[in-house]
């Protein structure tokens, strides 16, 4: 065979068909991953032939790398094909025209279709190129090349961007076909200027990545899986009948007593595994899964004009720097740089229709994709049979998150409503309403303020105590628990998983994944590589060069160049700009926000002193809740606006860092994000909750922003209340509009656009789309999939507003849990029908979302901490009960946090332009901190009060956090982390699969000592009828254990 490769590219132009043709005979049969076929394509790729096409009897359809290749590749291989309709025998794109086939995935390109005799090849029906079709295929040139044309047609310009891009699109293909997969072209679609290749994985193929990937695959070993007994099998029987209704009608959801025992997949070991049936062994999600891996290991390696072809010889940086990003993992780097538009597995069919064959796509519609089945359990094994575990995870983590919600929710609505039931036997509240106390406060601003009565801030101090009371601690605490038994409680979810998923024993496969580079590390390694290759030359350049060692020198520097990149690695000193333009953009970022929160505090006390120059009672009564409301309102629209524009800086900034694998790009990428989102959503919430009338300064002496503007102050009844409004309107309004609204308004939008441009299409074109279309054209008009960053970014913010200040909104668990039921079938919706079918990818866990979770869990008990101590009144009051009240009781709580001060005091241009506003001349007036009066010996100093409560207070924090992170750490360790019934499941697979060896190597060993004992006996008459020899025989031996029988 490798005489007859080497003959083929010394036969003249009008030999080489032929013989290429009786090559492709004599191959037939042979896999076309042979060693001599590769051989052959390895050694002709090297040479790019130059036969016209009219000379060459092959059957050439718009592929110009069969020579390249340099072998013909068989009709079922590669299929170049013109217009078929469509029909049932394919299920419209589902599987290959032949109707056997199953399309496991589509490479969609652009392509540019010239008119008159330069149309590019279309679908055809196998066996539909007669003579005639074939020859005046054969007079079609190849794009790119010279070929004759019709008489009087002018020649279109040479795009040689195209040319080079198809140029490599065949090499690739080619590569695809000596890996073993089947490929079918259809460039006749309904979609102006897209091509597409579908791609079929054989048997042989399947067979040989499953062993390669390790994919453990269910073998004909049944077993029986322990179940309860006594009280608790009564239990779960008696929950199973109840929650009957609410379970989906999906066979993988219903509960199983047998299980099939799982094996690494092994081509020597197939008779371990039922292949009964192999179209269905494996799965679409793990076909595809396959051939992904195959897409991106296979190499293109070549550009054409950067090899010196024609005109092609001019230096294009643009195509020099693609052909570089290609060497390694192709079908990223091809995306990347536009040879192929899209890459994706087809979805099982259509969802919705009457004559609608039944498929999971189908079932996961309706019985998971409907918000009319809300209020049913998840059939996660069916969405991790349909989309892979890593998206079955996600689900399952958002199931668990939600069931999770209900005890808080019902928690925190019954301290809602103590807040509520004892409103009225608030003591302070009630003070501060009597209007028989008459206590009048200094001015919330310069000379536009006047004076104004406590009792005007009744219904603001009434509704705070609905949020301030002493329930609000004992809730503190349960959510800090909550939060620790939800991490645990998700961690044996994600075991029982694991285990039903056979994903035990999958660190192995993960650490491979994890050193699998990306291609824009490779391209900026070979571009380092590159540059050190050339400055190198450039020294021996001006070297002395012996002419003994030339030779031996060549032989150096081309070994040197082949493994240049595998010695090369990306250093700190490569990635130092970009990690200083990483930090720089954060702190920078952060600086914005913080500016705009400045900003926003601005607007409030500017409006509020614009506010207080009103006649209207009414405008002047409200400027608190005016102001609050507005300015949330503004933070909202920010925050939503920043969210996108962070987002997208933060993936710019982790491309420039260019991480060595996919893991490390997405752990930078996710912390970044968080990290700026993090700031964004949560600083006007911690300016409310811990910095608002914290540096105010007192009457007489404010402190003053710029100068002009002074601080503003939170009201008499604390800031708590307005705490909660912004956490309120923020954690609502991010739900309401940036979760939901853009989830389902903008791919409707993206719809509506699509249409209104198949409107303004030709009439022919619009006829055309009102065809049916096949499955992968349906799927290309779908949105691509984008990773579940967004996803986890949006709950996990979620999650911070529960826990984190939730000491000052008890309501939010609520409003989260009706969130996530929407969301849950949102996500569902948008999967199933708005986005593309997304490669299944395998996890065990959720990877850095855990840790994140365990972070803000960590960190909302010293928030809640703080927020409980400093921004409510929970702390002064315990330290007036028990030190200053005369009584035992409240009374006289409001006055002693009030301190006076003198009016004749003020400063120069600060006192109230209009000092009888309340129709009376004011000499002294109240303010809330705690300060000497302004008869004292140390006028307005601060008081011993200030420092017992801020004792209090500190001791409170330190007292909470550590008694609340120890419970966390008990539960912790109470809870196991495998489940008994698991952890005892695993071990009796192990001891199966070991009896189960140990069974075939018995059997082995008996068929081997039955083939030895046949041998045996069929040797002995050969043995006893052995012709006597001449000599006459010895004397016979004497009996003994030496000589045992005697002699014959």
């Amino acid at each position: 065979m490798l005489e007859d490769d080497i003959s083929l590219e010394a036969l003249t132009p009008k030999e080489a068909p032929a013989a290429e043709a009786a090559g492709a005979v004599d191959g037939e049969g042979a896999p076309p991953g042979g060693p001599g076929a590769q051989a052959a394509a390895m050694r002709v790729n090297e040479k790019y032939s130059t036969l016209p096409a009219e000379d060459r009897s092959v059957h050439i359809i718009n592929i110009c790398a069969i020579e390249d290749i340099g072998y013909l590749p068989s009709e079922g291989t590669l299929l170049n094909s013109l217009s078929v309709d469509p029909d049932a025998e394919c299920k419209y794109g589902l599987y290959f025209r032949d109707g056997k086939r199953k399309v496991d995935y589509v490479l969609v390109y652009h392509h540019k279709r010239a008119s008159g005799g330069r149309t590019l090849a279309r679908r055809a029906q196998h066996g539909d190129a007669g003579p005639a079709a074939r020859s005046a295929r054969q007079d079609q040139p190849l794009p790119g090349k010279a070929g004759p044309l019709g008489a009087g047609e002018p020649e279109p310009p040479l795009d040689y961007h195209e040319d080079d891009k198809r140029f490599r699109r065949e090499e690739y293909e080619g590569n695809l076909v000596e890996a073993g997969l089947e490929l079918e072209r259809d460039e006749d679609t309904k979609i102006h200027g897209v091509g597409f290749v579908k791609i079929h994985a054989p048997w042989n193929v399947l067979c040989r990545e499953a062993e390669f990937l390790k994919l453990k695959m269910p073998t004909k070993k049944l077993y029986h899986i322990s179940e309860t007994r006594g009280l608790l099998k009564k239990i779960n029987s008696v929950l199973q009948k109840i929650t009957d209704p609410i379970q989906p009608k999906v066979a993988e959801h219903r509960p199983q007593t047998t299980k099939r025992l799982s094996y690494p997949f092994s081509r020597e070991k197939q008779h371990l595994f039922d292949l009964s049936d192999k179209d269905s062994f494996f799965d679409s999600k793990t076909r595809s899964t396959i051939v992904y891996e195959i897409l991106k290991r296979t190499t293109c390696t070549k550009a054409k004009y950067s090899m010196g072809q024609g005109e092609g010889r001019k230096k294009d940086s643009a195509l020099l720097n693609k052909r570089r990003k290609c060497d390694r993992y192709g079908i990223t780097s091809l995306l990347a740089n536009g040879v192929y538009s899209a890459a994706y597995p087809l979805h099982d069919g259509d969802y919705e229709g009457d004559n609608v064959e039944f498929n999971d796509r189908k079932l996961l519609y309706e019985e998971w994709a409907c918000y009319g089945v809300f209020y049913k359990y998840q059939p996660i094994d069916l969405v991790r049979k349909y989309f892979g575990e890593k998206i079955g995870l996600y689900f399952a983590w958002l199931g668990v998150y939600t069931q999770m919600l209900i005890p808080a929710s019902v928690v925190g609505i019954i301290v809602f409503l103590y807040g509520w039931a004892t409103v009225d036997d608030n003591i302070p509240s009630m003070e501060m309403c009597d209007q028989r106390h008459n206590i009048t406060m200094c001015p919330l601003c310069d000379r536009t303020c006047s004076y104004w009565k406590m009792s005007s801030a009744c219904a603001t101090a009434r509704a705070s105590h609905l949020f301030d009371n002493p329930a609000t601690v004992f809730f503190s605490i349960f959510m800090a628990l909550w939060a620790a038994t939800f991490m645990e409680h998700w961690k044996r979810k994600q075991m029982r998983l694991n285990y039903r998923w056979d994903l035990t024993g999958f660190e192995e496969e993960e650490e491979a994944v994890k050193d699998h580079p990306r291609a824009e590390y490779e391209a900026r390694v070979l571009e380092k590589s590159l540059r050190k290759e050339s400055k190198n030359k450039e020294k021996r350049r001006h070297l002395p060069e012996e002419p003994t060692n030339k030779w031996r020198q060549r032989v150096k520097t081309a070994m040197a160049g082949v493994k240049l990149t595998d010695k090369v690695k990306l250093t700190w000193r490569d990635r130092f700009p970009a990690y200083f333009t990483n930090l720089v953009s954060i702190i920078f970022m952060i600086a914005v926000t913080f500016a705009i929160v400045l900003g926003v505090i601005i607007y409030r006390i500017s409006t509020a002193a614009a506010l207080a120059m009103n006649s209207s009672p009414s405008v002047r009564s409200n400027i608190r809740v005016t102001v609050t409301a507005t300015a949330v309102i503004i933070n909202l629209v920010v925050i939503i606006l920043l969210d996108e524009v962070y987002g997208c800086i933060a993936r710019w900034l982790t491309k420039i860092e260019v991480p060595k694998t996919e893991k490390s790009f997405e752990e930078r990428l996710i912390f970044k994000a968080f990290l700026l989102k993090f700031v964004n959503s949560y600083t006007p919430i911690f300016y409310v909750a811990f910095f608002k009338g914290r540096f105010v300064g007192r009457p007489g002496d404010y402190v003053y922003i710029f100068r002009s503007f002074r601080m503003e102050e939170c009201a008499p009844g604390g800031c708590l209340m307005e705490l909660c409004i912004q956490l309120s309107i923020i954690m609502l309004g991010k739900q309401l509009i940036q979760n939901n609204l853009f989830e389902i308004g903008i791919p409707k939008m993206k719809k509506f656009i699509r249409y209104l441009r198949l409107k303004h299409q030709s009439p022919s074109d619009h006829d055309e789309h009102a065809k049916k279309k096949q499955r992968y054209e349906v799927d290309y008009t779908l949105e691509p999939f984008a990773g579940l960053t967004p996803e986890y970014m949006e709950m996990i913010i979620q999650f911070g507003f529960v826990t984190l200040f939730v000491a000052s909104f008890p309501l939010a668990p609520l409003f989260a849990l009706l969130n996530n039921i929407i969301e849950i079938r949102l996500d569902a919706k948008k999967f199933v029908t708005e986005l593309r079918r997304p490669v299944a990818v395998r996890a065990k866990d959720i990877g850095i979302w855990y840790n994140i979770l365990r972070g803000v869990g960590k960190l909302a008990v010293i928030i809640n901490a703080f927020v409980i101590s400093f921004t409510s009144d929970f702390i002064p009051r315990l330290v007036y009960l028990y030190m200053y009240s005369e009584n035992g009781t409240m009374h006289g709580f409001v006055n002693h946090t009030l301190s006076s001060f003198n009016v004749s005091d003020f400063q120069n241009g600060t006192a109230p332009n209009d000092p009888l506003d309340l129709g009376y001349e004011v000499q002294i007036c109240r303010y809330k901190d705690y300060r000497e009066p302004p008869w004292s010996e140390h006028k307005y100093d601060i008081s011993k009060d200030f420092w017992a409560v801020l004792a209090a207070r500190l001791a409170f924090v330190i007292v909470f956090q550590n008694l609340v992170m120890f419970m966390s750490d008990f539960v912790d360790w109470v809870i196991p982390d495998i489940p008994k019934d698991i952890s005892q499941q695993i071990h009796k697979e192990k001891v199966l699969m070991v009896e189960l060896f140990m069974r075939e190597e018995q059997g082995k060993q008996q068929l081997l000592d039955t083939w030895m004992e046949k041998d045996r006996k069929k040797a002995e008459p050969c043995n006893n009828h052995s012709p006597a020899p001449a000599a006459p025989p010895p004397p016979p031996p004497p009996d003994g254990p030496d000589f045992p029988g005697g002699s014959l």
